[in-house]
């Protein structure tokens, strides 16, 4: 990618060329930019540049790689009239996000419960793969966890109104249709809300360590030595299903429409069809569902935390900071050139990352700008950040979501021992609780950027701004 032109420290850009719509813009410093054009990523995101109805710019964030089509970190918008949707711009694991969970507590407080606690999350908090949380739902009420989202499950009694307020989306995107989702789909799903499964996802108790912004963090309930919890995770088997059934439907679409893709994982539909309207109602769902599923370990963190402390969640102070989601489409306005438009914005691998001024942050964030909540791999550093204004322009309001991976997961299993992170976890004094000690090579720390590099990045070009950042002190994983 020899084309690559650097516009600052930390903004790179391929000019538009031969079938490209639009250009490529790397967000990165020098490291990260040398690291990203080491496998297909750019490739990818050139190819996306070809789609429909692309708008302004194809955007790469610092934790950018290659995926399915489109590359991780990736970052399009589409008409909303004459554009497209495409399910592989999204990702298999719909609304894989991440939560953080705020305490009362002091991390030098717990240290000799840190054990016990970790002992009740691992028994709370089902990992692993294909782990199960048996509910006892029908099957009208798993529709309904889909169509209406946390909210449901909060009459239910799992969590308080409040809650809502600081999940993205209030916890339900609006138009899901649960009639649009597989049986396949249902089955996969209807035990596993609840559930962290496996791969990149986990559970993690958290001290903060720095606080970098001052006066956000004391908006954002934040301050120095404090714990905190976050969960990664999404719509498990329920949404990859949901991807993995549309995937299978649009190669007929493809060639109904007599469309030829640079890259046949790059399917879509256009917009206003019957097959793209039916595709967003089944993704909602799985949004909803994976909203949902953060919602359920949340109670199942405040019971292992009154379990441990023998107090109440209230009484230590367990509120929301923020829930955000990656792996999406939203229809959401941003102005381009002057004018207003609206646009379905595919996140990849990326967090939404709205300013001070956009009405989708919540009241009690208005002002500061939407959290935006960044984990690193497995023994490093997590951040929080705030949304900045600027983003909307550079970025379609997104930022980056996490530390991004520079291995596969097969070549981490085949070159780092679980023996070294096992060793480098416990050198740390952090307390660790994992279902298979094969599968933690595939989130060591080796296997991924520098977490470092990647915030800074994006504090560099303006998208977001460093708020607070978090040491782990014990993690939960399948």
């Amino acid at each position: 990618m020899a084309d690559i032109r650097q516009i600052n420290d930390f903004i790179w850009e391929i000019e538009r060329s031969g079938s490209m719509s639009v250009p490529v813009r790397i967000f990165g410093n020098s490291n990260i930019a040398a690291s990203i054009k080491k496998d297909r990523t750019l490739l990818q995101a050139v190819n996306a540049t070809s789609l429909p109805g692309i708008i302004r710019r194809m955007c790469v964030m610092p934790d950018g790689h290659e995926g399915y089509g489109f590359p991780v970190g990736g970052v399009a918008a589409f008409d909303a009239e004459e554009g497209i949707i495409s399910p592989g711009a999204i990702g298999f694991d719909i609304n894989c996000g991440v939560r953080l969970i705020k305490t009362n507590l002091k991390a030098n407080e717990i240290k000799k419960e840190l054990p016990k606690l970790m002992d009740n999350l691992f028994k709370n908090v089902p990992s692993g793969v294909g782990s199960k949380n048996n509910l006892g739902l029908s099957q009208n009420e798993l529709n309904r966890v889909a169509e209406e989202g946390a909210g449901y499950l909060i009459d239910k009694g799992y969590g308080f109104n409040e809650d809502l307020e600081l999940i993205e989306e209030k916890g339900c995107m609006d138009g899901a249709d649960s009639s649009k989702v597989s049986t396949l789909a249902k089955k996969r799903g209807i035990n596993q809300l609840g559930t962290l499964g496996a791969g990149n996802h986990f559970l993690e108790v958290q001290k903060v360590e720095h606080i970098l912004d001052k006066g956000t963090a004391e908006g954002f309930g934040l301050f120095e030595g404090q714990v905190v919890v976050m969960v990664h995770t999404g719509s498990r088997g329920y949404g990859h299903q949901i991807c993995s059934d549309y995937i299978e439907k649009l190669i007929q679409y493809q060639k109904d429409n007599k469309i030829e893709l640079s890259d046949p994982q790059l399917s879509y539909v256009f917009t206003k069809s019957k097959e793209a309207e039916e595709y967003l109602s089944a993704m909602r769902s799985a949004v909803n569902f994976a909203f949902s599923n953060r919602q359920i370990i949340t109670c199942q963190i405040r019971k292992s935390f009154e379990e441990t402390f023998g107090k109440s969640s209230d009484a230590l102070g367990m509120n929301i900071l923020y829930d955000v989601a990656h792996n999406i489409a939203k229809l959401e306005e941003h102005t381009v050139e002057g004018k207003r438009r609206k646009m379905y914005v595919h996140r990849k691998g990326a967090t939404r990352a709205f300013g001070p001024s956009r009405k989708e942050v919540p009241k009690t964030y208005r002002g500061l700008g939407q959290p935006v909540i960044i984990p690193g791999s497995m023994g490093t550093a997590s951040y929080v950040l705030s949304g900045r204004d600027e983003s909307s322009d550079e970025s379609f309001g997104s930022s980056c979501h996490g530390s991004g991976r520079t291995m596969s997961r097969h070549q981490a299993i085949r070159d780092i021992p679980a023996s070294k992170t096992i060793s480098d976890l416990k050198s740390k004094g952090i307390e660790f609780r994992v279902r298979s000690t094969k599968l933690i090579s595939e989130e060591a720390i080796w296997a991924y950027k520098d977490v470092d590099d990647v915030v800074s990045s994006v504090e560099g070009a303006k998208i977001s701004t460093t708020v607070a950042r978090m040491a782990p002190m014990g993690v939960a994983k399948g």
